[in-house]
């Protein structure tokens, strides 16, 4: 059952929404396509892959309790048969979004999406007492939005979902889907820039999501982004109604003031302009640190303002956050040789504006001990995989690291130029190790780690670095 106690879907809503044939009624409290993650009462989709077929594992959905599937043969079963389940998952998804009178915001950017959706979620669920419902994890793609729409109640209030790409094309179906009230894009970087001749190629693909806009639906951009007027230019053949965020003074949801908060993270003044009720002045704790944090609040404080939320829970949600897995969460950790240390878990993913951002932050924090970085090669560079990678090494400098573990080939760039700049520039030397994979990673920043050490774990998520998180913070090192 939902948190609202009534069933998610009865099989004659699903038939009825995926044009299939039931083979009995029963009702489902929950939707997943890996038969992994199936408990009681879910429904499966036996999704059919280029290296897998969900059929193989209809039986084992059964055994784990799943109240029944969607598939395209027959099986020994409660299910519903339709001609390609792949199109059911989306015509589900196209009949969640249809059901209820919920308002729909959708996020998308280079950086910052999944926690930008997370802090959202919280700051739209704290007024609407849990009728708030949002993508889970990075399900942000052609499987994972249609999913995450279909596992909405239809009792919601709010709806947030997360949409990614790295080719064009693929946000402008994801958003026809979702089709948001309200359209977020954090920032544009050069993510994914292998696929794309151009980082302004980039900001067109992020830009369609304005493409599925509700009727009066409400663009937000960020005002500071070189690429603002593209993005606008964008927006305006989608809305009439778009609204900028960012530090500078035109923007429409601008930080007036920034000081640091009492541990950690940011005390904002923010100005909202005018929306028909009058200017507004908020100030409200961003828990999380970095300047890039303040960005991500000021994108917030403007989408809940555009589906007539609640700001001032929102600033108290913002003020509760705790960092994700993978994308900023902090760990004290216990060091076998005696003291603590406090670990920085970036390890999801990397590019190279996330990777400034974070290692910006990290020239910011006060320190007892030293500071250790051990970074991931940014994937799917193409062609400026050197250029990134070479530059990456000035904000390593600027960070104060006195310890500096790199991991990957496009990783050997780095070692280059840092070695040129400490030769040139500096009047001491940072160790420097260049390792091949996250084992021998762990091998080599275990033994550096000292009490009131502070180590940012930061790369690329093909790179497996999260292994590494896992083995220290579990003291398995």
């Amino acid at each position: 059952m939902t948190a609202q106690g009534k069933a998610l879907w009865t099989s004659s809503a699903i038939a009825e929404a995926v044009k299939g044939q039931a083979s009995a009624d029963f009702e489902v409290s929950g939707v997943a396509f890996d038969s992994r993650e199936i408990g009681p009462g879910d429904l499966f989709f036996a999704l059919k892959g280029e290296q897998s077929d969900g059929h193989l594992y209809v039986d084992d959905i059964y055994a784990a309790g799943g109240a029944g599937a969607v598939v395209s043969q027959p099986v020994d079963g409660p299910h519903i048969l339709v001609s390609d389940t792949t199109k059911a998952l989306n015509d589900l998804a196209v009949a969640s979004r249809a059901r209820g009178d919920a308002k729909i915001i959708g996020v998308t950017g280079s950086v910052g999406k999944t926690g930008t959706k997370e802090a959202l979620f919280a700051a739209l669920n704290r007024a609407s007492m849990g009728k708030s419902h949002r993508s889970v994890k990075s399900y942000n793609n052609h499987v994972g939005v249609p999913l995450s729409l279909s596992r909405m109640p239809a009792g919601c209030q709010y709806g947030i979902f997360e949409m990614g790409m790295n080719h064009a094309g693929e946000l402008a179906q994801l958003t026809r889907l979702v089709r948001p009230d309200v359209a977020i894009i954090t920032a544009i970087a050069p993510a994914h820039i292998g696929h794309f001749p151009s980082v302004e190629a980039i900001a067109d693909a992020k830009a369609e999501i304005f493409q599925g806009l509700t009727h009066e639906g409400t663009a937000i951009i960020p005002f500071d982004s070189p690429y603002y007027e593209r993005l606008r230019k964008a927006a305006s053949r989608c809305t009439k109604n778009i609204v900028t965020f960012g530090f500078d003074e035109q923007a429409d949801v601008r930080a007036v003031d920034i000081v640091p908060a009492q541990g950690g993270g940011s005390l904002v003044t923010a100005h909202l302009r005018d929306d028909g009720e009058g200017d507004r002045s908020l100030c409200f704790t961003v828990a999380e640190p970095g300047k890039h944090w303040v960005s991500n609040a000021l994108a917030i404080m403007a989408a809940v303002r555009a589906v007539g939320g609640d700001l001032a829970a929102a600033g108290l949600a913002l003020a509760d956050l705790q960092g994700l897995d993978g994308r900023g969460r902090r760990h004290q950790i216990d060091l076998k040789n005696g003291g603590q240390a406090t670990l920085v878990d970036e390890s999801y993913n990397a590019n190279p504006v996330s990777m400034k951002a974070t290692l910006g932050q990290l020239a910011n924090e006060n320190c007892d001990g030293k500071k250790i970085v051990l970074l991931g090669a940014m994937g799917e560079l193409g062609d400026k995989a050197q250029h990134y990678h070479e530059a990456l090494a000035d904000d390593i400098i600027a960070s104060g690291a006195r310890t500096i573990v790199l991991v990957g080939d496009e990783m050997a760039y780095t070692s280059t130029r840092l070695a040129k700049i400490i030769a040139e520039k500096l009047d001491h030397t940072p160790k420097i190790s260049h390792v091949a994979g996250s084992s021998e990673a762990l091998a080599e920043v275990a033994g550096e780690i000292s009490d009131e050490d502070i180590l940012l774990i930061k790369g690329s998520n093909y790179l497996g670095l999260a292994k590494v998180v896992s083995a220290l913070v579990g003291g398995e090192y």
